[in-house]
C-alpha cells in the first residue's frame, strides 16, 4: 500500500465529502484503486470510524466475546465521552430485554442499583403476561427499604404480568433461621418458581464499602473488608466468590437467601449486567466461571476480560 496515497485518498473522501469518482479524477486514478485504499487505510488504523450515540455497540468485541468466552450473546457499548458508563449499559440491557425472542413467560430478577437503572428504563408493554420472581432476599433494614420489591414490580407493571417476591433479608443472622425460612411453604414455592424461569436478569456487588449489602444494612464495612481477604472479588445474587467462582465464606453463603449460582451456572438465558471499573474482578469471574450466558457490559470492560483473562 501506498501509505501517503492513501492518507490523501481518506483526506478527500472522509473531509472533504468527495465521491471516489471525484477522489480518483483528482489522482489520477481508478474509482476501484480508490475503494481498496479506503479499506487498507482502515485496517492500518490510518482511518478510525466511530459511531456516536448513546445506544451504539461494539459489535466486534461483542464477537471476541461470544468467542472466547462462549457466550450466547454479548451486548458491549462505548463509554460516553466524559460520561459514566452505567447509564449506557443500563440502556442496553433494557433494550436487549425487550428485544428477546423468545420473550419470556419467568423472568428471574435480582436487585440494586445497576438493576434499578435497568427497570426504570425499560419500555411499557416490553412484554405480555410475564411472571416476574425475585430470587434473592431483599427485604432491607434501613435506607434503602423497598428497592428490590420496586424494581421487580416495575419490570412486571411495565411487563403486563405479575410479581412474586421473594418475602425474606439478602442474609439472616442464624443458619437455622435461613433453613426455616426456606422450608417454609410460600418461600419453597418462590424458589421452585425461580428455578423454572425462562431467563435470569441478574448484576454484580463489589467487594468494598460502596457494597449493596452495606448499605441495605445486612454487612459492615469491616465484614466486607474480612470478605476481600480471603479473596471475594464481590457478590453475585448476594453471595461473594473469587476469582475461580467459589463461594469464599461458606458460614455466611450458609445464611444467604437467594438461589444457587448452580442455577445461574446452567442457565440457557443468564443475562449478567455489569460496568465500571470496580466491577472489573466480579465481572471477570462471573464470566471466566460460566456463571452467566450472556453478557451486557461497557467497552473498557470487555477490553479488561479479553486482555487479561
Amino acid at each position: 500500500m501506498d501509505e501517503l496515497l492513501a492518507v490523501r485518498v481518506a483526506e478527500l473522501y472522509y473531509e472533504e465529502n468527495k465521491t471516489q469518482d471525484e477522489v480518483g479524477a483528482l489522482l489520477g486514478i481508478s474509482r476501484w484503486k480508490v475503494g481498496r485504499l479506503l479499506t487498507a487505510a482502515r485496517e492500518a488504523g490510518i482511518v478510525r470510524i466511530e459511531i456516536i450515540h448513546p445506544r451504539a455497540r461494539r459489535l466486534g468485541l461483542e464477537r471476541d466475546l461470544r468467542e472466547h468466552f462462549n457466550l450466547a450473546d454479548a451486548v458491549v457499548v462505548p463509554r460516553p465521552e466524559g460520561a459514566d458508563a452505567g447509564s449506557a449499559v443500563a440502556q442496553a440491557g433494557a433494550d436487549y430485554l425487550a428485544a428477546m425472542r423468545p420473550v419470556p413467560k419467568i423472568l428471574g430478577v435480582s436487585w440494586g442499583r445497576t438493576l434499578t437503572a435497568v427497570a426504570e428504563r425499560l419500555p411499557e408493554a416490553w412484554a405480555t403476561g410475564v411472571t416476574v420472581v425475585q430470587i434473592n432476599g431483599g427485604v432491607t433494614l434501613n435506607r434503602r427499604a423497598g428497592t428490590a420489591a420496586t424494581l421487580a414490580s416495575t419490570i412486571a407493571q411495565k411487563g403486563r404480568g405479575e410479581v412474586v417476591l421473594l418475602p425474606g433479608p439478602a442474609i439472616l443472622e442464624r443458619r437455622e433461621t435461613k433453613e426455616a425460612i426456606m422450608a417454609d411453604r410460600t418461600v419453597a414455592g418462590v424458589f421452585d418458581l425461580a428455578r423454572r424461569a425462562d431467563a435470569y436478569l441478574y448484576s454484580a456487588g463489589v467487594d468494598d464499602s460502596h457494597s449493596a449489602l452495606i448499605e441495605s444494612g445486612y454487612l459492615r464495612g469491616s465484614e466486607v473488608a474480612l470478605l476481600a481477604s480471603k479473596g471475594a472479588v464481590g457478590d453475585i445474587t448476594g453471595r461473594y466468590i473469587d476469582a475461580n467462582g467459589n463461594i469464599v465464606d461458606p458460614a455466611l453463603d450458609a445464611r444467604t437467601l437467594g438461589l444457587e449460582l448452580d442455577t445461574l451456572r446452567t442457565a440457557q438465558r443468564g443475562i449478567f449486567v455489569v460496568s465500571g471499573e470496580a466491577k472489573r474482578d466480579i465481572a471477570r469471574a462471573v464470566v471466566v466461571n460460566g456463571l452467566c450466558s450472556i453478557l451486557i457490559t461497557d467497552e473498557g470492560t470487555a477490553r479488561d476480560l479479553l486482555e487479561n483473562e
